[in-house]
């Protein structure tokens, strides 16, 4: 449920579970997670040069593109991929998402579900979201997605489910919102634990924490994943440098890579033999941006300390306030054994997101921040650029979720 671009979905699939269905109501995210299931589904049948073909029409013009993923889509015959619902789910939408899933899993000849995954829409349960809304969010119908939710939980009754969320959750609205989630799973007969965890302890060279709820059905002996954090010692370059090297504006069009993969690319399978580069195209900057670039990735890589807005020469300032939001320009730290966290404003402009290597100076590319987000280079985002960086800026990193699928698959494993 609210699969987004596929990342909590990527762990499980990877760990062996089975899709039944996906519910997301963005196009572009529907149609890459249509490309990501006819990937898996070529790469169970040693037929990867259609998917590798298909990556080529990357940088080709949009009517290419798509007649490339039309011949891509019809390489799959009819009904071997879960249905993907491209639709939002509503009291009113309900009825039909249930008939499509219920279709489904006749097809697959099961009986029951072993999980539900996914967590509603956080900008109304994010701090920052409920601080940019002058009415604090309130009445944001996303507060209360997870009554929908639980009628899933009600219908299908899974062994387990997963519920992923910002850490506002627990706090949104003095923490009712959160009483009442726990209330309500309780209640269809659910026992859940909540606990606060960082993607950098799964092996994602980021920090980024998330509430993630673990609820199990009553009837079964279950407890919290324990899941030992990684002590990786490698540091952000390690996913940055075997990448040709662009300017701001630049475009890479030959599908190669400027190094051999290191050993964090290889164990984590970021990139594989055989990969084809794609998504690695530099935005334009204007040239103040790029001046204030130079200055922010000096100072981190001389000083070890980050710019604020003030630190900048008047004449390259354009904003008034000078007592809020002085982070406006941040750089990823290379030299750091996790970036900050990636999120969806990165669609606008990149100012948070600045290239550690001054050489290059603009921001990241959409490969780059799907390999901070831990997403292989054989994940295909489809949509526009801005599209891509907010699948991606929205998205659970695939490693974090794969430690928690395999956890899961264990413990299925030990119940039947």
């Amino acid at each position: 449920m609210f699969s987004g671009t596929g990342g909590l979905s990527e762990g499980f699939l990877r760990s062996g579970f089975e899709p039944v269905a996906h519910i997301e109501i963005d196009g572009n995210a529907c149609k890459t997670l249509e490309t990501r299931s006819a990937y898996y589904y070529l790469k169970r049948n040693n037929n990867m040069d259609i998917y590798r073909k298909y990556q080529t029409s990357y940088n080709k013009k949009e009517n290419e593109k798509e007649k490339a993923r039309k011949i891509l889509l019809s390489s799959i015959p009819q009904g071997i991929i879960e249905p993907i619902l491209n639709i939002e789910i509503s009291e009113k939408t309900l009825p039909k998402i249930f008939e499509q899933i219920d279709n489904r899993i006749n097809i697959l000849g099961r009986r029951e579900i072993d999980l539900i995954i996914g967590g509603p829409p956080c900008q109304a349960y994010s701090l920052v979201g409920r601080a940019r809304d002058e009415n604090n969010m309130e009445d944001d119908p996303r507060n209360y997605l997870y009554k929908l939710y639980v009628r899933f939980l009600t219908k299908y009754k899974p062994k387990a489910f997963v519920f992923e969320n910002v850490p506002g959750i627990l706090t949104a609205f003095d923490g009712n919102i959160f009483r009442n989630i726990q209330a309500y799973m309780k209640r269809v007969g659910y026992n859940i634990e909540a606990h606060k965890i960082d993607a950098r302890d799964f092996g994602v060279l980021q920090s980024r924490k998330r509430i993630i709820i673990i609820g199990w059905r009553k009837d079964l002996e279950f407890c919290y994943p324990a899941i030992e954090p990684c002590n990786f010692n490698y540091t952000v370059n390690d996913i940055l440098t075997d990448l040709p090297k662009l300017n701001a504006g630049e475009t890479y069009t030959k599908f190669t890579y400027r190094k051999k993969p290191n050993h964090y690319l290889l164990s984590t399978k970021l990139r594989e033999t055989g990969d084809v580069l794609t998504h690695h195209i530099a935005r334009p900057h204007i040239q103040r941006d790029l001046d204030i670039y130079k200055i922010a990735v000096n100072k981190l890589n001389s000083e070890m300390t980050r710019i604020k807005y003030t630190d900048l020469p008047e004449e390259l300032r354009t904003h008034n306030n000078l007592e809020s939001f002085l982070d406006r320009y941040k750089v990823v730290a290379g030299n750091q054994k996790y970036a900050h966290t990636m999120v969806a404003h990165i669609s606008r402009d990149g100012h948070h997101y600045i290239h550690p290597d001054i050489t290059q100076n603009r921001s990241i590319t959409v490969r780059e921040a799907a390999r901070i987000q831990s997403f292989p280079d054989d994940y295909y985002f489809e949509g526009s650029r801005t599209s891509n960086f907010v699948q991606i800026g929205n998205a659970v990193p695939p490693l974090m979720s794969e430690k928690i699928a395999q956890w899961f698959k264990a413990r299925l494993n030990i119940l039947e």
